[in-house]
């Protein structure tokens, strides 16, 4: 059984960092890639980053590009996702997807919020 549990979520001011987790089980986790998605209120939930297996590579939403990395520690389960100089159209639920096979796995999602 696939279990995703993120954290790291919170209210933060513009320009902060925050760093997010993803922890998993129930799955060989070194053999799949893994994904960052969020969802604003009222929008789809929209790709952020992506991370091959052995974390050898890494893609990017432009909107985030040059300020998030995301990382992986195969030997425990964990994806990360580092946010930098926070923006508020960063606000929303943020989501670790596991793609196995032809079945996306998601998480409960933590909030991140954005504001002065």
């Amino acid at each position: 059984q696939v279990q995703i549990v993120e954290s790291g979520g919170g209210l933060v001011q513009p320009g902060a960092s925050l760093r997010l987790s993803c922890l998993t089980s129930g799955f060989t986790f070194s053999s799949v890639s893994l994904s960052w998605f969020r969802q604003a209120p009222g929008l789809e939930r929209e790709f952020v980053a992506g991370i091959s297996n052995a974390g050898g590579l890494t893609n990017y939403a432009d909107s985030v590009k040059g300020r998030f990395r995301i990382s992986r520690d195969n030997a425990i389960n964990t994806m990360y996702l580092q946010m930098n100089n926070l923006k508020p159209e960063d606000t929303g639920v943020y989501f670790c997807r596991v793609r196995i096979g032809a079945t996306n796995n998601w998480g409960q999602g933590t909030q991140v919020t954005v504001a002065s």
